[in-house]
């Protein structure tokens, strides 16, 4: 029953993301006005704004004009739902589960608007990495147990981390002549004030690994050319989040794999 209650919570907040998404890039308020159709301009009602079912019901077209919805919109609400029940069922009903919850939403919106504009904008980064501390500095020396504080989070931890995530991108950059964004740095850099240097260094490495993999896959269907830009803001998040949700216990396989003879 309560990953279902969570699985509804990440529908709402899928709901919001796609907001963020969408106004964000454009410098608009997320929070004004409200939500309404692009097409007619008519402001959308309670009935309007259900996730996934007011889409299903109205059949993706507004109810004043009848234009069509982006079929985007209720798909993220799906997915965001189904991520927040994944980071439940890993971390279950705790303040670990807010950290995984808060951070999952960011490497949605981070995602997408990279996806889309390939642009990972520096006002989401300040809020990802201010979260990072508030979380971080809040958690980590509470007795709260559970895989997802195996390795305290603390302040020396989030700078070394900073340090190391952004240093090691920027080192890329600066040997590949541009081939690292500048917003990928400052993503990989606010993602270590989340996860300290040991979790920051295995979730680039798992970016590297999903972005290769990912890459050949668009190459095999020719979704991109050779020549194409791939953004590797979304690799970088789901490096993340695959971090997020195994990184100590993975950290802990290969200590135990390779070092602990």
């Amino acid at each position: 029953m309560l990953i279902f209650i969570i699985f509804l919570l990440g529908l709402a907040v899928g709901s919001f993301l796609n907001v963020c998404v969408y106004r964000l890039p454009a410098g608009e308020s997320v929070v004004s006005p409200p939500s309404h159709c692009r097409a007619c301009g008519v402001r959308l009602g309670p009935a309007d704004l259900i996730p996934v079912l007011s889409y299903i019901l109205r059949r993706g077209r507004c109810r004043a004009c009848g234009a069509p919805f982006p079929a985007r919109y209720a798909l993220v609400e799906l997915a965001t739902g189904a991520l927040f029940a994944w980071c439940f069922f890993v971390f279950g009903l705790g303040p670990g589960l807010l950290k995984a919850l808060v951070l999952t939403s960011f490497l949605v919106v981070i995602t997408l608007i990279d996806y889309d504009h390939q642009l990972i904008l520096d006002k989401v980064l300040v809020w990802l990495a201010g979260a990072g501390v508030a979380i971080n500095l809040s958690f980590a020396y509470a007795p709260l147990g559970g895989s997802f504080l195996a390795l305290p989070v603390d302040p020396l931890a989030m700078l070394l981390g900073g340090l190391l995530g952004g240093g090691l991108l920027l080192a890329i950059a600066l040997v590949t002549r541009g081939g690292m964004g500048g917003g990928d740095i400052k993503f990989a850099a606010a993602l270590g004030l989340w996860f300290g240097w040991q979790q920051t260094l295995l979730a680039l490495f798992l970016s590297f690994l999903i972005g290769g993999a990912g890459g050949a896959v668009l190459l095999l269907f020719r979704l991109r050319g050779r020549k194409d830009f791939i953004p590797f803001g979304p690799f970088i998040a789901a490096g993340a989040f695959v971090t997020l949700l195994y990184g100590p216990d993975l950290l802990a396989w290969y200590v135990g794999r390779f070092l602990g003879r």
